[in-house]
């Protein structure tokens, strides 16, 4: 790996430790040349998912955007930001191991909103208030009726 500071080519690895949930690799160098120190991260390169809108437009695939959605439907509740990201992770995840290079962004609601149910049930009212884009109180009613139907059914 070439040094940062002197531009040789020679460094050797001082430590090495997974990091992001082993998605990446931390390595702390150090320049057999100067003797300064850095640190590379190894990450697996992916593929760019294409993320296909409902009037047909495409447009690439952005984690922060269910992120963002998931840190709206959480606000003002007691869930840690640790918390939030490890269900983003999650969700990423499974739309990168089960779904082909262009994802329906409907497809991507529906797992956000399963995820959700499970998660936090005002976070996933609030998500699914926006997502389903309810009109009035008997459309929440509903979506309430059909929450509570579920978690009698996980009893």
């Amino acid at each position: 790996m070439k040094c940062p500071y002197c531009k040789q080519n020679d460094s050797r690895v001082i430590d090495s430790r997974s990091a992001d949930d082993g998605a990446t690799i931390r390595r702390r160098r150090e320049c057999t040349s100067c003797g300064r120190r850095f640190t590379t991260y190894e990450v697996v390169e992916r593929q760019p998912l294409m993320v296909v809108k409902n009037d047909g437009r495409r447009e690439v695939f952005k984690r922060e955007k269910i992120l963002n959605g998931i840190i709206r439907a959480c606000d003002k509740r007691d869930i840690s930001l640790e918390s939030i990201a490890s269900l983003t992770n999650d969700i990423e995840r499974d739309i990168r191991n089960t779904m082909e290079q262009e994802v329906p962004a409907s497809e991507i609601g529906k797992l956000v909103m399963s995820k959700l149910k499970n998660f936090d049930e005002v976070a996933y009212i609030r998500f699914a208030s926006v997502y389903r884009k309810f009109a009035d109180i008997s459309s929440f009613m509903e979506e309430l009726q059909e929450l509570q139907a579920h978690k009698e059914q996980e009893k």
